[in-house]
């Protein structure tokens, strides 16, 4: 099960799985910045559509889904590869440029997904996910229940719209992974420190963009976020 479901889950997320289906490769032009893609992966090596944002570039086109697996952009062989390490990726093509992403959708038979029910090409794409708590498993496999406290989600959901603008990709969990390294820092230069001492370092984050994370973060732990 640990392995099936990585790291952590937010309760209210749903589950993929996900038995290999039909390939497709598609080609993209980027012309915003912001894809509108939330990426995830199950620990083992696999980076999956976690969601789509409405009137995204992603989401104007009908055949990529929430649960793809995303196996290679260009001829770049993704799997092996974290989430924001494909995010960081992505974020890498210059704008106004073509790639090609190829795709693995799962089998549309069984337990494929626990989730909202609803077609997600009737209107909307699904965008599941919203609850605060958090499944997380510990080295000795134990999982334990985690409440997300209303300072903690407001400085997830701030940092998340940073890394839309930085990196044109929305990531919740990387957004939790920045909050945590900032947990019992005082300043700002420690928190830099604790992002490069982490695998956060390879993304490059520019000074400034450092400084924008810990005002969200300071301005959440005073209560001046809303």
């Amino acid at each position: 099960m640990t392995k099936l479901l990585g790291g952590q889950i937010g309760l209210d997320d749903f589950i993929f799985v996900h038995r290999k289906g039909r390939p497709k490769e598609i080609e993209i032009r980027k012309t915003e910045d912001a894809l509108g893609l939330t990426i995830t992966d199950n620990g083992a090596g696999y980076a999956f559509i976690k969601r789509i944002k409405e009137g995204s570039v992603i989401d104007s086109i009908k055949h990529i889904q929430v649960g793809d697996h995303i196996e290679k952009i260009n001829s770049e062989n993704l799997v092996g590869k974290r989430h924001f390490e494909v995010a960081k990726m992505l974020k890498e093509i210059p704008r106004d440029s073509t790639f090609t992403i190829r795709l693995v959708e799962p089998l549309k038979d069984g337990f494929i997904n626990v989730g909202p029910k609803g077609d997600s090409r009737k209107g909307k794409k699904a965008n599941y996910g919203t609850g605060k708590e958090t499944l997380r498993f510990r080295a000795n496999g134990e999982a334990q229940i985690e409440q997300a406290s209303d300072e903690q989600q407001v400085a997830i959901d701030k940092i998340n719209n940073l890394l839309e603008s930085f990196m044109g990709i929305n990531d919740s969990e990387l957004a939790t992974l920045i909050w945590e390294q900032a947990q019992g820092k005082t300043n700002s230069m420690d928190f830099a420190e604790a992002i490069d001492n982490s695998e956060l370092e390879e993304f490059g984050f520019t000074d400034d963009f450092i400084i924008e994370l810990w005002g969200v973060i300071t301005d959440a732990r005073s209560g001046r976020l809303k």
